[in-house]
C-alpha cells in the first residue's frame, strides 16, 4: 500500500513539474501566448495545444506512479482521480473564461490518459 501511495505522490509532482514547464514553454516560444493567457483570450489552436501537452503529460505520469508503485493498475487509476478534482478545482477559477468544451475535453482525458501510461509499464511479478 506505502508504495502504490508513494506512486500517486511521485506521479502526481511529475505532472505538476511536467505540466509548468510545458506552460513555461509555451508562453516563450509561442507569439502571443503569453499575452493570450494574461488577457484570458485564446485561439482555437491555443486551446488544443495544452490539451495536447495535458494529454501527454497524464501519459508520463501515470507511467512513472506505476514505475514506482511496481504495479500498473491501482496507482495510475488513483492518480488519475486525484488529477481529475485537481483539475475541476483549478478550472472552476476559470469557467467563464474558456470554453465549456475545452473544460470538458480537459477533464475527460485526465484519468484514461493517466490510466494508458500506467499500462505502457508492463507488471511485474515478484
Amino acid at each position: 500500500m506505502l508504495k502504490i501511495i508513494a506512486g500517486v505522490f511521485v506521479g502526481f509532482i511529475v505532472w505538476s513539474v511536467l505540466w509548468v514547464a510545458g506552460d513555461a514553454v509555451l508562453r516563450t516560444v509561442w507569439t502571443n501566448y503569453d499575452e493570450s493567457v494574461k488577457t484570458m483570450s485564446f485561439s482555437a489552436a491555443m486551446l488544443v495545444v495544452p490539451l495536447i501537452l495535458s494529454a501527454v503529460v497524464s501519459i508520463i505520469s501515470g507511467f512513472v506512479a506505476a514505475l514506482t508503485a511496481g504495479e500498473n493498475t491501482k496507482s495510475p487509476l488513483i492518480l488519475g482521480v486525484i488529477l481529475l478534482l485537481v483539475g475541476i478545482l483549478v478550472q472552476m477559477s476559470v469557467w467563464d473564461k474558456i470554453p465549456l468544451w475545452y473544460h470538458l475535453t480537459f477533464w475527460i482525458l485526465l484519468v484514461p490518459m493517466t490510466i494508458l501510461g500506467g499500462k505502457l509499464k508492463t507488471q511485474t511479478r515478484i
